[in-house]
């Protein structure tokens, strides 16, 4: 056989030195350390809705993160908090599995706030998931001083050690200001397996686009009203379908979903003043949604009320809990 002439094909060393590798890694901490946000810089397109309230997150959306030499798919786990209510323990049955299928952990703590009772029995139940890596990722690095930051290192290093955690790495990040987020995925990358590519290069997350619409609505509806009513919604997308008799360039789908409410008490203050809220929670999400599906979009709005929702194991699978 002749020599080969360079630049043809790479040889053997070379192809094996970067192996494809594809895998999932989820991201954990407590309600707003940047968990969705950091998802979402990280895919490049919005996926996870964020919120500064916990457990806004209520289904595993993933996003995912195309490479030349691997495929990241973020799993997004609702937060995990001491349960209060049925909700709260289902939720944290949902959480732990997750850990325990993933091949990284990044574990989410602002640079701005200090380690708190909430991380440390975080990071004490990570400490029990033995095999999977884990990350320690100080995020909204934005907001600090150098000086701060390094202390936050520091102490996160020691609450590794304190708890038995090696950390893989421990990274700075600042999704807002894009500041090292290239860097985070180069360091998440090498800790999945080898393997082809899990979905098709135009996919930036597999989840139902039903559960997406449906949590799009939602946090339009929570805007404004958090305070009055922090969880005490569920959506539910009745049909999705596409308008018959529409020319096929200017098709029209037509959603119908209806709100769910806790008490009729709280009828009034999503519907707002001669129906505004409801409106203006139609108006938003339909953006988002049209933006999602690309599509123009009709959405029918109807709010219903579910006795106590969050405590009823019947309405819960009902809404898909």
């Amino acid at each position: 056989m002749g020599a080969m002439t360079a630049g043809t094909s790479p040889s053997p060393t070379e192809r094996r030195e970067t192996p494809h590798r594809s895998g999932f890694a989820c991201f954990v901490g407590r309600p707003n350390a940047g968990k969705s946000t950091l998802t979402n810089a990280l895919v490049g397109t919005k996926v996870a809705i964020t919120s500064n309230r916990p457990q806004t997150t209520r289904h595993t959306v993933r996003g995912i993160v195309h490479r030349p030499d691997a495929q990241l798919v973020l799993v997004d786990t609702p937060g995990l908090h001491k349960p209060r209510t049925l909700l709260g323990e289902r939720l944290n049955d949902v959480v732990r599995t997750t850990w325990a299928e993933v091949d990284v952990i990044g574990f989410c703590l602002p640079a701005d706030q200090k380690l708190g009772p909430g991380d440390r029995y975080i990071a004490t139940e990570l400490a029990g998931i033995k095999k999977t890596p884990k990350v320690a990722i100080v995020t909204k690095t934005d907001l600090v001083e150098p000086q701060q930051l390094a202390q936050q290192l520091i102490a996160i290093d020691r609450l590794g050690k304190e708890l038995g955690i090696e950390w893989a790495e421990i990274v700075p990040v600042s999704a807002v200001g894009d500041q090292q987020v290239d860097l985070l995925a180069d360091l998440l990358v090498p800790l999945l397996p080898e393997g082809p590519t899990l979905y098709a290069e135009g996919d930036l997350t597999d989840e139902p686009e039903q559960v997406m619409v449906a949590e799009l609505i939602r946090e339009a509806a929570l805007e404004g009203v958090r305070d009055e009513l922090p969880h005490s919604i569920a959506v539910v997308v009745e049909e999705m379908l596409p308008r018959e008799g529409r020319p096929a360039d200017r098709p029209l789908l037509d959603i119908h979903a209806n709100l769910y409410i806790e008490r009729p008490s709280q009828k009034g203050i999503i519907i707002g003043p001669k129906g505004r809220r409801l409106k203006d929670v139609g108006t938003k999400s339909r953006k988002h949604i049209e933006a999602l599906l690309g599509t123009p979009v009709f959405l029918d709005l109807h709010v219903k009320v579910a006795k106590d929702w969050q405590r009823d194991p019947k309405q819960l699978r009902k809404l898909g809990f």
